[in-house]
C-alpha cells in the first residue's frame, strides 16, 4: 500500500480537529464544563485521546475555540441568510439576534463559556475567535462606523454583557428586554433581524451542529431556521 499524500494527511487532520470541536460543544452543552473530560470529548469525536493534546493545550482552550467556532458560523449564517442584504442596519439586527439566540437556545453552553472567560486564563485568542471578530468588525463598518477599531470592541462588550445578563442564575434578564436596549443603541427597528415573537428567530437552528464544523459553511434551510423570516419585504441597500 502506498503512503498517503501530504494533502490527504492534512485533510484527515482537519477532519479530526473539526470532530473534536463539535464534540466539545455538544458535550459541554449537555453536561457542563466540569462534568466533561477530554477523554469524553475524544470518545464522542471518535479520536485518540492524544490527538486532543496535539491540537489544543487544554480543555479550556478547546472549549473556547469550539464555542467561538459556533458563534462565528451562527453569525455568518444569519448575516448571509435569505433574503440577502447589504443594508447595514439589517445586518446589525441579525448579528444581535444571532448572538442573543445562542444565549436563549444553548444556555448551558454559553453560561459555561462566559464562566470560562472569567477564569485565570481569561479570553483566549484563537483562529475561530479571530474569524468571529472579523465578522463583527465588518458589521459595525457596514452599519456606518467611522472608527471600527473603537466601535467593534464596544459591540463585542455589549453582546457579551447581554449574554451574561440573560444567563445569570437566579436573576436572568429577558432576551426581548436586552434586545430592545441593543436595538435602541444602534437605532434599529424592532421588526428587523429575527424578532422574538416571529415564527423564525435568530440563533441556532435545530440540534445538528455538524454544518458549523466543516471547512465550508452551509446555509440553513427549512422551517425554524434563519433562512426564512416572517413578515415584511426584503430590505436591500
Amino acid at each position: 500500500m502506498s503512503p498517503r499524500s501530504a494533502s490527504v494527511n492534512e485533510e484527515l487532520r482537519r477532519r479530526s480537529r473539526e470532530r473534536l470541536l463539535q464534540a466539545a460543544v455538544e458535550l459541554v452543552g449537555e453536561r457542563g464544563f466540569e462534568a466533561t473530560t477530554l477523554g469524553d470529548i475524544a470518545d464522542r469525536a471518535g479520536s485518540a485521546r492524544g490527538l486532543v493534546s496535539y491540537y489544543f493545550p487544554g480543555k479550556r482552550q478547546l472549549v473556547q475555540s469550539a464555542v467561538h467556532r459556533l458563534m462565528h458560523r451562527t453569525l455568518e449564517e444569519a448575516l448571509e441568510s435569505e433574503p440577502r442584504t447589504e443594508d447595514g442596519r439589517e445586518r446589525m439586527a441579525r448579528a444581535v439576534d444571532a448572538i442573543l439566540g445562542l444565549a436563549r437556545d444553548r444556555p448551558v453552553l454559553m453560561r459555561q463559556h462566559m464562566a470560562g472567560i472569567l477564569q485565570a486564563e481569561g479570553f483566549l485568542q484563537c483562529p475561530e475567535q479571530q474569524r468571529l471578530a472579523e465578522l463583527l468588525r465588518d458589521t459595525v463598518t457596514r452599519h456606518g462606523s467611522a472608527d471600527a477599531a473603537a466601535d467593534y470592541p464596544m459591540l463585542r462588550s455589549l453582546l457579551m454583557g447581554a449574554v451574561y445578563a440573560a444567563l445569570v442564575p437566579g436573576a436572568p434578564m429577558p432576551v426581548p428586554v436586552l434586545r430592545a436596549e441593543l436595538f435602541k443603541r444602534y437605532r434599529l427597528d424592532w421588526e428587523m433581524g429575527y424578532p422574538p415573537d416571529a415564527e423564525v428567530a435568530g440563533g441556532t437552528c435545530g440540534t445538528d451542529l455538524s454544518r458549523f464544523f466543516a471547512t465550508e459553511s452551509r446555509p440553513c434551510e427549512g422551517p425554524g431556521r434563519p433562512g426564512r423570516r416572517a413578515g415584511g419585504p426584503a430590505r436591500e441597500a
